[in-house]
């Protein structure tokens, strides 16, 4: 009898790493305005590969057996409901619905070589112009990355039910408006491309340190945030500078996955990391998309982050990190990216640069520092400018805000031994 517990974690990994390609294959058939038809396949396929590969076992192609099988039940469909259904085009839904060009169609449509453009297609008609920018993201995540609606809720720090609100609210409006299943023109690419970016960053941000897993580190949404944006460098038409500034950020800050926590799954933060296990390889192919990102004349909030990282990254160590550089490219992401996260990271850097009495300074001026109250980093940094200060009473105070605040296990660990040390 084959492992059950295997078949659920390959199932689940394939899931991720599956679903958006196959919902991105079967939208270019049944188009946008049947998105649900499309992801009801895809979920008929993935429980038919968890009932039988718990019986037979994983096959030796698992990859190809989901695209087979989620070919051949969309296909049935078809052809028990050709009569009902309009696809993505009028010719398209006349030759579906013959039962002479129904099989020919099926089989040139849903040729797995078009994958790559049809997530490049997905990704832009999940940012259409007439949906909100949050909705699009929301969207993203749950076609292309196979995020459940908890899943994003928490990406989003908010609710289930507004999740599912706004999922509803896009899969109408492309029923409604018959969207076309297209890259846009040049000038639509520039429009989109940042709400694409930012659903590429809100996957990459949730595998490097996750905000429900017990896992702190998902490399599986990792590979699939720099998998998604290598898509976009490697059209003609989406290889801007600004995507490649993103997928410098994220092959840096991927590098030390393997340093971040210890043999226990203890946090180790970035003065005490090990840079022998930095990913040399990674750092190099980052060196490599960050000078690619330097052909354009704007500067981006991914170039500035981008920046930061190399800094880290190529620092021989802790001491020599060069703090003062870093702070610069800080405050110029003031400028270009307000708000109190930002903020909250240019006081870290100012920590190092000028001492804690200037941090603690910066940190009771940041503007809509509301908004940063139930953020457990803002409380820890607290703490430990409070322990600079030889406060040790107040930075326990913190410290033990911040507990509160995290959902995360290796989190709260790290915080309780910062509790104790003191």
């Amino acid at each position: 009898m084959p492992n059950s517990i295997k078949i659920e974690s390959t199932v689940d990994h394939l899931f991720r790493h599956q679903s958006g390609k196959m919902v991105a294959v079967l939208t270019r058939i049944f188009g946008t305005h049947n998105l649900e038809l499309a992801e009801d396949v895809v979920q008929e396929t993935l429980i038919a590969a968890l009932e039988q590969w718990k019986i037979k076992g994983i096959p030796n192609d698992p990859e190809s057996w989901l695209f087979i099988v989620a070919k051949n039940k969309a296909l049935n469909l078809i052809k028990k409901q050709r009569g009902q259904i309009l696809f993505g085009d009028n010719e398209t839904t006349l030759l579906l619905r013959s039962g002479y060009t129904i099989e020919t169609t099926f089989n040139q449509l849903a040729n797995e070589e078009l994958i790559k453009d049809d997530q490049l297609r997905m990704m832009f008609a999940c940012c259409h112009p007439g949906i909100s920018e949050e909705n699009q993201v929301t969207l993203i995540l749950k076609t292309l990355c196979g995020f459940s609606t908890a899943e994003i809720s928490k990406a989003f720090l908010t609710t289930e039910d507004t999740i599912s609100k706004r999922l509803y609210r896009s899969k109408e409006f492309f029923r409604e408006n018959k969207i076309q299943f297209i890259i846009p023109s040049i000038d639509d690419i520039k429009n989109r491309t940042g709400a694409v970016l930012n659903a590429i960053y809100l996957v990459f941000n949730e595998g490097y340190n996750s905000t429900h897993s017990e896992d702190l580190i998902r490399k599986d949404l990792i590979e699939e945030a720099v998998t998604l944006c290598k898509l976009l460098t490697e059209n003609n038409h989406t290889n801007l500078p600004e995507v490649n500034a993103l997928l410098a950020l994220m092959c840096f800050h991927a590098s030390r996955s393997d340093s971040r926590l210890s043999s226990e799954g203890e946090i180790i933060l970035l003065p005490k990391q090990d840079r022998d296990k930095w990913n040399k390889a990674l750092i190099e192919e980052g060196i490599k998309y960050f000078d690619r990102s330097a052909s354009g004349e704007a500067i981006s909030s991914y170039h500035l982050e981008a920046a930061i990282a190399f800094e880290h990254c190529t620092a021989e160590n802790f001491e020599k990190t060069n703090w003062k550089i870093i702070l610069q490219y800080y405050e110029m992401l003031c400028q270009i990216l307000p708000g109190p996260i930002t903020e909250l990271n240019k006081v870290i850097a100012t920590l190092q640069v000028h001492g804690a009495n200037k941090a603690l300074k910066e940190l009771n001026s940041i503007k809509e520092k509301n908004k940063l109250e139930s953020y457990y980093l803002y409380y820890s940094l607290l703490g430990e400018i409070h322990l600079k200060l030889n406060d040790g009473e107040l930075a326990k105070k913190e410290f033990e805000t911040a507990l509160h605040l995290t959902l995360s296990e290796p989190e709260k660990r790290m915080i309780m031994n910062k509790i104790k040390n003191l």
